[in-house]
């Protein structure tokens, strides 16, 4: 894992850096763990723009992930390590004893020909799938689940990793990515371990033209609209918006708190912010 730098021959190229894909060791997907992909363009099924600045972007294949490492006491050894188009980490083809093919997030010390194992019984090394109750205080792990059997939810992004502070009754305390620590059920599954391409966030993208790739459109700032279709629309000249930050339907934004009280807000023992 590491950045790849590029001579500045073009404007573009002064400052865009990517990934050097060292630790990629198979191209092609495996074909029985591909499904079709289609393109929302950030539209739901009435048409409606629901999600601004998507659309266009390369056309991409989904591959299956077993979030939820159901196979227990099966081992399985690592085949390959590969790109997916789809996530920001890499992910690592499992192939079980019995047969079987399953895709998952590749931690970071896991390399090709390493075997793997999920379950209660599973020990305590990278790339393990076992239940919070029999994992270590102050061990690092990633791809949790919010409710037993559901399948991993939190922490699945390049370089995340949780952090688990301490146990009582039947809730283990975990520390999130974000800063927050949760209560989670002991009996839900998470992975040891941290997600792997950590350098994932040092990378830039240098033109306007590498993220239309990735399906990401242009995004237009409210205070150069016209009024009727932006509060901070409007002006002679060039104005700063009169008002405070907000979206197009008025609503303030930058601050403003828009989370809905939920029964799981008891679980929080202390926030992110």
């Amino acid at each position: 894992m590491g950045v790849k730098k590029f001579k500045p021959t073009t404007p573009s190229l002064r400052f865009t850096t990517v990934s050097d894909f060292k630790e990629i060791s198979k191209k092609k997907p495996e074909k029985s763990l591909l499904r079709s992909k289609r393109s929302t363009g950030g539209r739901n099924n009435h048409g409606r723009v629901t999600a601004w600045c998507r659309g266009g972007g390369h056309k991409r294949k989904y591959r299956v992930i077993d979030f939820r490492r159901k196979k227990h006491g099966v081992p399985a050894k690592v085949a390959a390590i590969e790109y997916d188009p789809n996530r920001s980490s890499r992910i690592a083809l499992l192939h079980y004893v019995d047969g079987e093919k399953t895709y998952i997030l590749a931690p970071i010390g896991v390399a090709v020909g390493d075997t793997l194992m999920s379950g209660p019984t599973a020990e305590i090394r990278d790339g393990n799938s076992i239940p919070l109750r029999n994992v270590p205080a102050g061990s690092t792990i990633h791809n949790v689940e919010l409710f037993p059997g559901k399948g991993g939810q939190i922490a699945r992004g390049a370089g995340s990793e949780c952090q688990v502070m301490a146990k009582e009754g039947r809730f283990a305390q975990v520390k999130l990515p974000s800063g927050e620590v949760r209560m989670f059920d002991q009996e839900c599954y998470c992975t040891l371990g941290k997600v792997g391409n950590v350098d994932h966030e040092n990378m830039m993208r240098g033109k306007a033209g590498r993220s239309r790739w990735l399906g990401r459109r242009p995004s237009t700032r409210g205070v150069v609209m016209n009024p009727h279709d932006h509060p901070m629309g409007g002006g002679e000249g060039r104005s700063s918006g009169g008002r405070h930050p907000c979206t197009p339907w008025g609503k303030p934004t930058k601050g403003y708190k828009t989370r809905k009280k939920k029964l799981s807000d008891k679980l929080i023992v202390r926030r992110r912010k």
